[in-house]
């Protein structure tokens, strides 16, 4: 079955593109593109490969070879995904050597069928932190999901994470690294995050489907999706697939691409046919596609770094994507309820398992970012003695940033899951300190003070950045503890309104910390 190919993604020299551009273009619209011009200097493009532009796989076996990495078989199934095994990197490289000279076009498997594998998913920079490989483009440096966990972890009694070693639940920077022919199947990205790939070496062929369309690879219950597009796909089981219209991306070396939230794609370390197949629609329609043969030819060997990231532009996607897995998780058991004792503590365990955090973790990861945001605002106006600091972009910017964490809160106080026995105990004052807090905070302050073009300071010393708790202190006091939704809310508003009262009336600051206060908010 050949795939509707409804366009191109956009491309982009990064370099003569603004933040605030890219946010309004990209963030906001929840648009993909790829970007140019960003990877220059970085240690990785010099390391990592060859003059001929080929892996520098011997420098991976001297210096990272006895790291244990994740390997995906590109060519078996378990699940909803590849079939994953353990290996050291000097393991996984042999294999890539003597096998990568066998390989052939259309196969997930060599020659003499030894499976193609694909290094994925290596916590890279957490396992190696002084060896600098890259720098973060700036425009993917609001990144409160490695932030946090850079500090914290998202979900303290995860059985998995007391299983494995601290690398493998810290963060979601990655490294990953495949032959000619590996491949990612069909998928949207963990938490409904942002992420952002940058290439290395070689080339991939991305293809993208909004998520207007997202229904359209799923089974007729909207249980199971599509697992290779690339395939004969059943129509009977996935009545909608033939419908849906594909955007397509080959990334080139030195190119990185922007994976917006929600956007179901399939990657494959190969370019397609150099001249595509051109048909007419079979549906008679009046507009142009594209069909591409399930086939690709001139492939290559690839290295990529990952990000998965999320900000307040895309928390309502998270927060949408858990509670439709809690109500997944909570129907699954539903026949147990009456013999459970803590069901709905059984449904949240189900979901930290399968999502990888619930909604006590999202809540105080929120309640986190809104302080540390607070903290933020009034530190910028303590040190400012212009009466116009509100107007600086990065007090706006702090300013949104609340707005969408109290709107996400306002949402989760329409679910009784995080009440009675399930209810919080969030002491602000303790938070305030805790080192891990101060932290957060200071990295917060250094990644705004980049955006935004702004001097960097030293926070070496606490009361550097803590001066501004003063002001804070009289409403911690009054309201120190959180232990609902509903208590946050009431925290950032009474934060909010202080704060307000020190602004210029004219500020266009207002109307964002306004909205936080208006009664359609509430």
């Amino acid at each position: 079955m050949g795939l509707r190919i409804g366009g191109e993604i956009e491309k982009e020299n990064g370099d003569e593109l603004s933040y605030s551009d890219f946010v309004e273009r990209y963030l906001m619209k929840n648009q993909p593109v790829v970007l140019r011009g960003l990877m220059d200097g970085w240690r990785a493009c010099k390391d990592w490969v060859t003059h001929t532009g080929q892996p520098n796989l011997e420098f991976f076996s001297t210096h990272f070879g006895k790291s244990i990495v994740q390997v995906a078989d590109c060519g078996t199934r378990e699940f909803t995904d590849q079939k994953r095994m353990e290996m050291s990197v000097a393991e996984f490289i042999d294999h890539w050597l003597k096998d990568s000279a066998n390989y052939h076009v259309n196969a997930t498997t060599n020659e003499h069928g030894k499976p193609l594998l694909y290094l994925k998913d290596w916590h890279f920079v957490k396992e190696y932190p002084e060896y600098l490989a890259y720098t973060t483009p700036l425009f993917f440096r609001d990144d409160w999901l490695n932030l946090y966990l850079d500090n914290y972890s998202m979900h303290n009694e995860s059985d998995a994470c007391q299983e494995k070693n601290e690398i493998s639940c810290s963060d979601y920077r990655f490294v990953y690294m495949g032959a000619k022919g590996t491949w990612t199947p069909l998928h949207a990205d963990v938490f409904r995050s942002y992420s952002w790939s940058a290439n290395v070496c070689g080339k991939k062929k991305w293809l993208f489907l909004p998520p207007s369309q997202s229904h359209l690879v799923f089974d007729r219950n909207m249980k199971s999706s599509v697992y290779n597009i690339c395939e004969d796909v059943n129509e009977a089981k996935f009545p909608g697939f033939k419908k849906a219209v594909w955007l397509e991306c080959i990334q080139e070396q030195d190119e990185i691409i922007f994976v917006p939230s929600g956007w179901y794609h399939q990657v494959h370390n190969l370019i397609p046919p150099s001249a595509p197949q051109q048909h007419h629609h079979p549906l008679g329609h009046s507009w142009h596609k594209t069909y591409w043969p399930v086939r690709f030819v001139g492939m290559e060997d690839t290295i990529s770094i990952n990000h998965n990231w999320f900000n307040a532009y895309n928390l309502s996607w998270v927060w949408d994507l858990l509670l439709k897995d809690y109500n997944e998780a909570k129907e699954y058991i539903e026949d147990v309820r009456d013999i459970c004792d803590d069901f709905e503590g059984l449904c949240q365990r189900n979901l930290a398992a399968n999502t990888g955090m619930n909604f006590c973790d999202f809540f105080i990861f929120i309640a986190c970012f809104s302080f540390a945001n607070l903290v933020q605002l009034y530190h910028l106006h303590r040190v400012n003695e212009n009466p116009s600091w509100c107007l600086f972009p990065k007090a706006k910017h702090l300013a949104l940033n609340l707005l969408s964490a109290q709107k996400i809160v306002l949402k989760m106080k329409t679910v009784d899951a995080l009440a009675g026995d399930h209810a919080l105990l969030l002491d602000l004052r303790k938070m305030m300190d805790d080192s891990k807090f101060l932290e957060l905070c200071s990295g917060l302050d250094r990644t705004y003070r980049g955006i935004h073009k702004e001097q960097q300071q030293n926070y070496d010393k606490k009361e550097t950045l803590m001066d501004g708790l003063g002001d804070l202190d009289f409403i911690v006091k009054s309201c120190s503890q959180i232990y609902a939704p509903e208590d946050l809310v009431s925290f950032i508003d009474s934060a909010v309104k202080k704060l307000s009262r020190a602004f210029n009336r004219e500020s266009p600051l207002l109307p964002e910390l306004d909205e936080l206060r208006s009664p359609d908010a509430q």
